[in-house]
């Protein structure tokens, strides 16, 4: 079926939920991150929970790379408190910054995992790649208009997605 290719590998509530711990012990060294809505509201500097997050990852031995379709600017603002490797303006869901990222972090696809909140970018982008996937539910319903629309669109296949779950077909 046409939707399948955006289906994620995972669909989790929050960034916050997910057991990284268990994530390393599988084997796991590297993880990519959008960071609007998936770490912090679109806009916000790094808030206390991201720094938290980020110091528990270093200390469990991931490396960490922030991917992002936004500016420099952006970025940086959210990055200068989580000291991460970072690609801005990425062009998701186009493969050459996912493989980039793995590059930073000296990972390959088989050990690294990307995080995001949108179906047609981030996780489009990381299936591209062959790479494993956790969609993220938004932190915060405030999102710019070519969001909105596409959100209308996701909801479309996380029903599909949702409905083959239950019958066991993925």
């Amino acid at each position: 079926m046409l939707f399948e290719t955006f289906y994620p590998d995972c669909w989790m509530d929050s960034t916050y939920e997910i057991d990284f711990d268990k994530l390393y012990q599988e084997g796991y060294r590297g993880l990519i991150f959008d960071i609007d809505n998936t770490l912090v509201p679109h806009g916000a500097p790094a808030d206390d929970r991201a720094k938290a997050l980020f110091a528990h990852l270093k200390e469990l031995g991931f490396q960490c790379c922030l991917l992002s379709n936004n500016q420099i600017e952006r970025v940086t603002m959210f990055n200068k408190d989580v000291q991460v490797y970072y690609i801005e303006d990425a062009h998701k869901p186009s493969r050459k910054n996912y493989m980039k990222a793995m590059e930073l972090m000296h990972t390959k696809l088989k050990n690294t995992i990307f995080i995001g909140d949108q179906l047609f970018t981030d996780v489009y982008g990381a299936k591209r790649c062959g790479m494993r996937n956790i969609l993220v539910k938004p932190i915060h319903p405030k999102e710019e208009i070519q969001i909105v629309f596409k959100r209308y669109l996701e909801k479309i296949v996380l029903y599909f997605y949702q409905k083959n779950m239950k019958s066991g077909r993925i």
